[in-house]
């Protein structure tokens, strides 16, 4: 089976929506201190 174009890279993936990225920007931490509320098992996708 051949990958789908709108695969985007793991590295890409992380340095926008991972945990170390969330935690440098205010906004970010408001996602993260949202979810953690929420009770979400998962913070991140990466």
């Amino acid at each position: 089976m051949t990958k789908r174009t709108l695969r985007g890279t793991v590295r890409r993936k992380r340095r926008t929506s991972g945990f170390r990225a969330r935690m440098q920007t205010p906004t970010g931490r408001r996602v993260l201190r949202a979810r953690r509320r929420r009770g979400r098992k998962r913070l991140t996708t990466v």
